[in-house]
Formats: C-alpha cells, sequence, structure tokens
C-alpha cells in the first residue's frame, strides 16, 4: 500500500500508473488451463495507421474499455489485443505526401534510397512533381512511416488507459496477417466463392484503381441537363432526351423508357440514329426508367453511372465504353461509328478529359443544331470513393471478385439470418445490417490496382502467344504462404520463363484493405496458427465498432466467417455513435473538423476525457465542443472528488471498526446494495452509460449527505464506540465499492485510491456484489431513510442561508416537520442530523403542509458569542 498524499492530485497519474499496469501484467491474457467459458474476447477495431488519431477514437475505443474492466473484475480472462490496420489507400496517399514520391513498378529498385522530402503532410508537393521510385522502395517507405504512426498511436492509446495485452497485437501486412489473408481467399477459391470477371467496374481515376459497392458515398455536385435530339430513322422526326453527360454520347448504345409509357410504347423496337456521331441504336423497354424524369426517356451509355450497368447486362447490349483508366477519352473510336462526320467529332475528344470532352461535345452540338434549349443547371447527387476527391468513372477491366450474397438467394437468407441471431447494442442497428444485405447489387469486389497491400496469391499461365490464360489461375500450396505472384515463382516454373510464352506472369493487383480487416478475428486469434488460442476466443464475445462501417467491416467479417466455418464470429456487436462538431455535424478528417486528442488529455487528464466517452450510450451521437469541453470538466470534477473523499474517508481511526449497528449507515449500504445490481445489471446490458450514471448519481450522494452526516459520529465526538466503529465500517465498505465501479471509468484515479488501502490492484480485484453491502446493512435496513435525512438536511442548510449565516453557526432551537411515519426514521438518525446541523435542540413536528415530504419549520440561530 502506498501513503496518502498531502494534497491528492490527478496530474501525473498516467506516467505512474501505466509503466506499472504494464511491469505487473495487470492486463494480460492469461490461457494457462482456461476454457472457452473463462475466456471473454473482444474483436477489437485496427485502427488505420495513417496521420493521426481523433477525439472519435477516444470515444469509441473508451466504450470499449470500460466493458473489457467489467469483464476483467468479474473474473472473465479477458482477450484485449489491439491491431493496425496499415495497408490501403489512406497509407499511399500519407506516403506520397510525406515523402515526394510516388511509385512506378517498372522501375528497378534502389537500395540505400532516400527520399527527396520527409516531414509534415506534402500536399504543397504536386502530384507531377513527385519522385517515381520502385515498388520495393514505395512499400518500404510504406512500412517506415506506419511504423511510426504505431508508435504514436500505442503512446496515446496507453495514455488513455486502454487496458489492452499489447503483447497481442498485430499488423494487418505483417507477416502472419498476410498468410491468413492469401489463405482464406485461396479457400475461397477451391470452393467457388472467389472468381474473376470482366465486367464494368467504378474506377477511381485519382487513385488509379477499382472500387468496391460498399465504399461508395454520395456527394451532390453541381451539373446541368442538356436536351439532344435523336433522330429516328425512319425520317419521321426527331426523339428529345434530357442528359447531364453529352461526353459519353460516343458511347451511346440504346434509348430506353418504361414499358408502360404509353408516349414510347409505338417505339420500341425501333431505332434512332444518334446526333453527331450517326450511329444507328434501338428504343428498348426497362422498368428501371424514370416516366417523371427528364423527357421520361434516357439514352443508355456505356458507362454513365451503375444503371446503365444493369440496363447493359439485362437487356443484353454492346460495350463501347470510350473512356480509360485515366478518366480520358480513348483513342480510337467505337467500331460503331463509320460515318466521317462521327469519326471527326470523336477525334475532337479523344485524349481529353471528361469535363474537356464534355465541353468539346456541347460546342459541337450547338453549331449542329441537334442541342435543343437552354442548358438547366442543376445540383444532383454523384457516386465517389468514400476516399476520392473526383466522381467514379465506370470502365472495363478484369477483378476478383467474393460471393456476398447479392445474386445467391440461399446465401442471402443465411447473411440475414445471422444478423437476426447477433446480439445489436443498441438493438435499432440491426435494421442498418439488414438494409445492406437486402440491398447488395453486385458480389464483393476485392482487387486493388496499388502497392501496398496483401498481394493475390495468383500466377496464370501464358499460351504459345505470351497470353495469359485467366481461367486456369496457379495457386500456390498453403505452405508456400505468404507469397508475392509479382516476384516469387510458382511450383513447376523457373524466373527464367516469367512474362515468355509457355511460361507464366504474376497477379499485379493486391486485395482491398477490407478483405484482409474482414479476418481481424482470425487475425488476432491465431486462425491456423494456433488452433488451442483460436478455439479459446472464437466466436468472439464482442465486435464493437462505429455505425458507418457496418456495411463495410461487420458484414464483410461476418461474410468470410459464414463462407469459412458457417458461424457467426461473434456473440455481440456494440454500436458506437458519431462525435459532432458544436454545428451537430459529423467530424472526419476529410470535413478538416476533427480534434486531435493529445492536448485534451494533458490538459484535462485522461480520466475526465474517459469520463466524457462513457458517459454517451452504445449508438448515440455526443456533441463536442473543444472550448467548451462541459463534461470533460464534470469528469474532473468527480475524479478530484473520489481522490478527496477516500482522503477523508481513510482518515478516520479504523481499528475499532466492525458490525454496523447505525440506521443511517445500514441505509447507505443498503442504498448501496440496488446502485451495485443495477449497474452491474447495466453492464451485462451493454449499457456502460447506465452503469456510470448511477453509480456517479450515488456517490454524490455518499460525498454530499452521507459523509456530512456522519463524519462527527465518526471521529468519536458525538457517539459511543459501537456507534463510531458503525459509520467507519460503513465509510470503509461504501469505499471499497465505489472505487470498484468506478474503476472502469477513472482507471488511474480509482487505482491510486486503492492503493492506499486495497491489495494489488483495482483492476484485478472482484466486481463487487450487492451481498456485500447487503450483508452489512443487515435485514430490514431502511434504503430510504439516506434519502429522507438529505432533505432534511437541505433545509437546514437553506435556513441557514436564507438567515445569511454561515453553515457552521450554531442553533439553538430547530423544527422539523414530516409525516408520522417519517417523523420515526428523522429521529433514528436524529443525533446525526443534529451533529452535521450544529444544533443543540432538534425538535419533530407533524407535517403542516402539503407539498414536501420535509420542512425546517422553525430554526433559532444561537446567539454570536456562543
Amino acid at each position: 500500500m502506498s501513503a496518502i498524499p498531502d494534497k491528492p492530485a490527478l496530474e501525473g497519474l498516467e506516467a505512474k500508473w501505466g509503466p506499472l499496469w504494464e511491469e505487473q501484467g495487470t492486463y494480460a491474457f492469461d490461457r494457462a488451463g482456461a476454457d472457452r467459458g473463462d475466456v471473454y474476447s473482444i474483436d477489437t477495431p485496427p485502427p488505420t495507421a495513417s496521420g493521426s488519431l481523433h477525439v472519435g477514437h477516444v470515444f469509441s475505443y473508451t466504450h470499449t474499455d470500460t466493458v473489457a474492466r467489467f469483464q476483467r473484475m468479474r473474473g472473465k480472462r479477458v482477450f484485449y489485443p489491439m491491431g493496425w490496420d496499415d495497408n490501403g489507400l489512406p497509407t499511399e496517399r500519407r506516403v506520397q505526401n510525406y515523402y515526394g514520391v510516388r511509385c512506378d513498378p517498372s522501375l528497378p529498385y534502389e537500395e540505400g534510397f532516400v527520399p527527396p522530402h520527409e516531414g509534415g503532410d506534402g500536399k504543397s508537393i504536386k502530384a507531377a512533381d513527385q519522385q517515381p521510385i520502385s515498388r520495393r522502395n514505395f512499400i518500404e517507405l510504406c512500412e517506415r512511416l506506419t511504423e511510426e504512426d504505431e508508435r504514436q498511436f500505442e503512446d496515446l492509446w496507453r495514455t488513455l488507459g486502454l487496458s489492452v495485452d499489447w503483447k497481442q497485437s498485430y499488423r494487418t501486412i505483417g507477416a502472419e496477417s498476410l498468410r491468413a489473408s492469401q489463405l482464406a481467399f485461396m479457400r475461397n477459391v477451391e470452393r467457388g466463392e472467389a472468381y474473376q470477371a470482366q465486367a464494368p467496374t467504378l474506377w477511381d481515376v485519382t487513385f488509379r484503381t477499382a472500387v468496391a459497392q460498399a465504399e461508395l458515398e454520395d456527394r451532390d455536385q453541381p451539373s446541368a441537363y442538356h436536351t439532344l435530339a435523336f433522330h429516328k430513322s425512319d425520317g419521321s422526326g426527331d426523339i428529345l432526351i434530357d442528359t447531364t453527360r453529352p461526353e459519353l454520347l460516343a458511347a451511346c448504345v440504346a434509348l430506353v423508357a418504361h414499358p408502360d409509357d404509353e408516349r414510347y410504347q409505338p417505339l420500341f423496337g425501333t431505332t434512332v440514329r444518334t446526333p453527331l456521331f450517326d450511329v444507328e441504336v434501338p428504343i428498348v423497354a426497362h422498368h428501371l426508367a424514370q416516366q417523371d424524369k427528364g423527357t421520361g426517356i434516357a439514352m443508355i451509355c456505356t458507362f454513365g453511372d451503375v444503371t446503365d450497368v444493369v440496363w447493359w447486362r439485362e437487356l443484353n447490349l454492346p460495350n463501347r465504353a470510350i473512356l480509360g483508366f485515366d478518366g480520358r477519352v480513348i483513342s480510337e473510336a467505337p467500331e460503331a461509328i463509320t460515318s466521317e462526320a462521327g469519326r471527326e467529332a470523336f477525334a475532337a475528344i479523344a485524349g481529353k478529359t471528361v469535363f474537356s470532352a464534355k465541353a468539346a461535345v456541347v460546342e459541337a452540338l450547338q453549331a449542329s443544331g441537334e442541342l435543343v434549349g437552354e442548358i438547366r443547371k442543376i445540383t444532383h447527387p454523384v457516386k465517389f470513393f468514400e476516399k476520392g476527391d473526383k466522381p467514379l468513372e465506370i470502365v472495363s477491366t478484369r477483378q476478383w471478385y467474393i460471393v456476398n450474397g447479392a445474386r445467391d438467394e440461399e446465401l442471402r437468407g443465411r447473411l440475414l439470418a445471422h444478423g437476426k441471431e447477433l446480439a445489436f447494442h443498441p438493438d435499432f442497428m440491426r435494421v442498418r445490417y439488414e438494409n445492406w444485405v437486402e440491398g447488395l447489387s453486385g458480389d464483393w469486389l476485392i482487387s486493388r490496382q496499388r502497392f501496398f497491400g496483401v498481394p493475390i496469391p495468383v500466377w496464370y499461365p501464358l499460351d504459345a502467344d505470351g497470353n495469359p490464360v485467366f481461367d486456369q489461375p496457379i495457386l500456390p500450396s498453403e505452405d508456400q504462404l505468404p507469397v508475392d505472384p509479382s516476384s516469387d515463382v510458382p511450383a513447376g516454373y523457373t524466373a527464367e520463363q516469367r512474362g515468355v510464352p509457355g511460361g507464366f506472369q504474376g497477379e499485379v493487383d493486391v486485395m482491398d484493405t477490407w478483405a484482409t480487416s474482414s479476418l481481424t478475428p482470425q487475425l488476432a486469434g491465431g486462425w491456423e496458427r494456433d488452433p488451442e488460442l483460436f478455439d479459446l476466443v472464437y466466436p468472439y464475445d464482442l465486435r464493437p465498432q462505429g455505425q458507418d462501417i457496418i456495411r463495410t467491416w461487420l458484414f464483410s467479417t461476418l461474410l468470410r466467417s459464414e463462407l469459412e466455418s458457417g458461424q457467426l464470429p461473434w456473440k455481440n456487436a456494440g454500436i458506437s455513435g458519431w462525435i459532432l462538431d458544436p454545428d451537430r455535424k459529423k467530424m472526419s478528417k476529410s470535413k478538416g473538423n476533427v480534434v486531435t486528442p493529445a492536448g485534451m488529455l494533458a490538459q484535462h487528464g485522461s480520466d475526465a476525457v474517459r469520463y466524457w466517452a462513457a458517459s454517451a450510450k452504445l449508438g448515440t451521437d455526443a456533441a463536442f465542443d473543444p472550448q467548451n469541453p462541459t463534461q470533460i470538466k464534470i469528469g474532473r470534477r468527480l475524479a478530484i472528488k473520489l481522490l478527496n473523499a477516500a482522503k477523508f474517508t481513510l482518515s478516520f481511526d479504523a481499528s475499532g471498526a466492525g458490525e454496523v449497528t447505525e440506521p443511517l449507515d445500514r441505509s447507505m449500504l443498503a442504498g448501496l446494495a440496488t446502485v451495485i445490481e443495477d449497474a452491474t445489471r447495466a453492464f451485462e446490458r451493454y449499457d456502460h452509460a447506465r452503469a456510470l450514471e448511477l453509480t456517479e448519481s450515488y456517490f454524490w450522494t455518499f460525498c454530499d449527505d452521507y459523509l456530512e452526516l456522519v463524519k462527527e459520529r465518526a471521529h468519536g465526538s458525538v457517539a459511543d464506540g459501537a456507534g463510531q466503529a458503525s459509520a467507519v465500517t460503513a465509510l470503509r465498505a461504501a469505499l471499497s465499492v465505489f472505487v470498484r465501479l468506478l474503476a472502469p471509468f477513472l482507471p488511474f484515479a480509482t487505482e491510486e485510491v486503492w492503493s492506499w488501502f486495497g491489495e494489488g490492484s483495482v483492476h484485478r480485484a472482484a466486481w463487487p456484489e450487492a451481498a456485500e453491502a447487503s450483508l452489512l446493512a443487515g435485514d430490514g435496513a431502511d434504503a430510504g431513510l439516506l434519502d429522507l435525512v438529505g432533505e432534511a438536511l437541505v433545509g437546514i442548510r437553506g435556513a441557514k442561508t436564507a438567515a445569511k449565516a454561515s453553515q457552521k453557526t450554531p442553533v439553538s432551537l430547530a423544527v422539523i416537520e414530516a409525516s408520522e411515519a417519517d417523523r420515526a426514521r428523522l429521529e433514528s438518525a436524529g443525533a446525526d442530523l443534529a451533529a452535521v446541523g450544529r444544533i443543540v435542540s432538534l425538535n419533530f413536528a407533524e407535517l403542516s403542509e402539503e407539498g414536501a415530504r420535509v420542512r425546517v419549520a422553525e430554526i433559532e440561530l444561537a446567539p454570536a458569542e456562543s
């Protein structure tokens, strides 16, 4: 036990206790001799190791930590790892900006490469000025920077007091993660769940990579309607259509209207010729056409948006795509454009960006008279990659996919059934999962045309002409994993056969970061690496995460678990809300309104920040104003009060502690037993905020009322030995309970207080049981007495304040009115009430007024000289 300081303070507690917890293994996961029932396992979100953590991370990770601490104190062996999500586009972009480089896979590796720039965000370096380097050099820089970020993140998590077992950490780009990710993919391939296909693909022209459905977001963008005249092939007139994308006119393959639209029913099966390019296209019917949008008939282009893809696929239309991977119009005109004028019109837009091509086409249409009326400006939602800054295009590419139920009703049904089986906290978050599964429009596209990621473990044989045979992929054996097909050689081949006819070529794409993150239960739990550990932790007890990644992380993890083992990967999903800025807007790096937590933790202390975070229920958004952090200040006040109340409680002589006999002491303990029951039940329902609210409320009652009422008796100045022993015993028992109830929320202050009187760490102490307090209180304890006496105390204080007297002013006479039943209860605590009010003569009378339970009817202050 440590000495109680003269002036307890919060400052320095993080530096004091953090290293001791690590040294003593306070949060270490002990698997020796354990079975699954002994373990509580958490599938902790691996933060993206790119840039900095923000206050939203502190918010949600604190929620999880309160659960971990509660379960540990309940006697569970808590498996609480931390992972780092290293790979993916955010890391690559940060490396490009930080070091002033970009990856060019055609370049050779440079030993000892020194980047041209280092530090800051590097955003002032234009892309054209970034130095091209080899893939291997680029990956080395990615690894270097993420390791630096991870060290900073770990320092912050330790400062916050996360009770993570740091020996159980992993990296999504580490060797073990690479092997597990590739192994799971290979098994998907072998079972027919992973496949590749040439198909229209959502494409980010900035990152030059494919984008999955789950990574999309709509952003309102300015646009304009252009009315174009298509000419009926029989010469009987024109059909007008409205479009926002005239630049794709050369890619038009049909006009489409709703089958019930009477205006166009006579035209189905006929053809028109496109303006400017003079290509004959059919008029077709499809139920997705909107009768009330524009002129009710639209052009189908390959590909303007995802609806074009649906029409193209379901109506079996030709592909005349004109956009390349760089977002520019390709140089070769579609074969369907045969007229000299049409080819000249296409040559005028070849090589242009979408923006420039649109301007050129509009100008040409105006000159030809085929642009009808005025151009009408609008604002409409456009698909973006969530991390991109330019609208997505759709290009035809060969990609790898994993089935997800979009085209398999049986699989979709199993995934929906798992969603009903999974316990969501709060439950209303379940509908977000169900809506996502029911709204899937295509399988999960997992390949990315990037560099820093898990390589797709596939090679392709080359035929006699040197062309890859994509439908005969070569997979490595499991004992070869991990592999990098861009440098490793498949079995049965030599390095000299790479890229030559009859040889092979390696897959150069990497997996989407979610294809790795979807395996976090397997990565952390030692799947196919440590079977004993995996059996102890899987399926996990809890998946904590944000609401915005239900469609990505939660769904993809559940999908991979269903495909691999046919079961849920966890029993519970705890979904945190968002952090909002003072204007009630979600905090995000893209909006530039995030607050980084390091300064906040240093200024207010970790316990105060944790209190703010833990005050919010799961699924509830919380506003944060760094200029006026009210909740954080309340949390700091609570932590300081705990230190001071503990010092005060422990100052009483405990040598005679024993039986609790006094009604007021018994009442306080009976009320505390109820708090223990209710707080425990709240934690079991994953309502940490309610557990904190109940504990905090009663703690302040304990401090403001009970401590004041019994302090004279505890000193032994107004009672016999039994009365003093009763007070001291009750005080110490209550302190022990409060410290343990508050330990999940205020780990540093509670550990400090526990060190003054308890054994070991409070975070390894047993969670309080209601019986601890109720047995001391004894049968028949009046749990409501403390509240009743507290009302009388408030009345006495109020009377003194009204008389403009100090609370220390003695009182010659006081008369307190209450009902007959309450008078008897108050009289049982009369000595304590008189002592705290400094009342010489305390009398009780029948309540003469309705309203309050207790009323101070008369108070007579003692003369000043007394």
